[in-house]
């Protein structure tokens, strides 16, 4: 594959085993989560009380494990051509940033709030709200390439947008979840809060980018990631079955309550996904570049929403359990809209 000025270009890749399967590793990882937590409640609670200010230690190990190996993947080099695709790249900002946050907020009110309070826990329906929120407040970083690959689009612009929208994260996280919370009149911890943003932004990126260019100089970047990616996906799924361990007894309680926090999370994907876009249809953009910017629109990063999560308000929180119904809905969904931008490209096509 060609490279430019804009940076390497991600290596072309389609969906593995795993990702195509995730839901269905995601409702094991629930099972197991729920009878674990059953059978072994001390354990769960032991690790559950590994804390250093608020953060869980256990937690906070394997996001690492999670989100440095999807970063290891990110040239920032590529934020040089940021301008090649202006208009793409200003739709997708402005849906991630100005649009996406504001809109989970405005869904998880109305639904969970109240259309569907009758049918929640009285006591976690803002721990809800505000898991919802943090799923939606910021864009995916590592699952945006192999959507773009699945629509054909074009993948310096993917990687541009991505290593720009991990550099606004950096700024912008903090402030737009501390605003929305508070306007859901949510308490705020602010230390918190800056404290997570350190600990699963700033410093992973920091530590990815260290390891990247070391591997670039002795070529073995791609060995690297052969070896890290078993660890991120391995993380992934302990993670899931801690935080059900915890979850257990309230999913055994009341098991619709996933299905109730699924329906904004749908409804915010397929809003953000066709607004984008049409937008860069209007806008003139090529469907090569609309295509990864509505499905970076749409896609969260759910590592870093659930790792939040658990930090602002605990391992068996109503957030926490809101950020992992992110996870289990996220293949299908954006498959479905990947499907979507395929299917009318004749029709994105007639407007050029």
């Amino acid at each position: 594959m060609k490279t430019d000025a804009i940076g390497k270009a991600p290596p072309s890749v389609g969906i593995g085993m795993f990702e195509r399967y995730l839901s269905v590793w995601v409702v094991l990882c629930m099972v197991a989560g729920v009878v674990l937590g059953q059978l072994m409640p001390a354990a769960f609670a032991a690790l559950g009380g590994v804390e250093l200010a608020r953060v869980n230690l256990p937690v906070a190990v394997l996001v690492w494990l999670m989100i440095v190996p999807m970063l290891l993947k990110i040239d920032f080099a590529a934020l040089r051509g940021v301008t090649k695709h202006w208009r793409g790249i200003g739709v997708t900002l402005f849906v991630n940033w100005a649009v996406k946050p504001f809109s989970m907020a405005l869904l998880a009110t109305v639904f969970i709030g109240h259309w569907f309070r009758d049918w929640l826990p009285a006591a976690q329906l803002s721990s809800y709200i505000a898991g919802l929120i943090l799923l939606a407040a910021a864009p995916c970083t590592a699952m945006v390439f192999v959507w773009s690959h699945l629509c054909e689009g074009e993948p310096h612009f993917t990687l541009s947008q991505v290593a720009l929208n991990d550099s606004i994260m950096i700024f912008a996280f903090a402030p737009i979840v501390g605003l929305l919370l508070g306007l859901s009149a949510i308490s705020v911890p602010w230390a918190t809060l800056l404290l997570s943003v350190l600990i699963y932004i700033v410093v992973p990126i920091v530590v990815a980018q260290f390891l990247r260019r070391h591997a670039l100089r002795r070529g073995r970047l791609d060995r690297l990631l052969r070896r890290l990616q078993p660890a991120s996906l391995l993380a992934l799924l302990a993670t899931l079955v801690l935080l059900f361990g915890f979850q257990g007894p309230r999913l055994l309680a009341q098991p619709i309550v996933i299905a109730l926090l699924a329906v904004p999370i749908i409804i915010q994907v397929y809003f953000n996904a066709g607004l984008a876009y049409v937008l860069n249809r209007i806008s003139g953009e090529t469907h090569c570049v609309a295509g990864p910017s509505a499905l970076i629109g749409a896609s969260n990063f759910f590592e870093l929403a659930v790792a939040t999560a658990i930090s602002l308000f605990g391992l068996d929180s109503g957030a926490a359990l809101a950020t992992v119904v992110g996870v289990l809905v996220e293949v299908p969904v954006m498959l479905s809209v990947v499907r979507l931008v395929n299917g009318t490209r004749g029709w994105y096509a007639g407007a050029q």
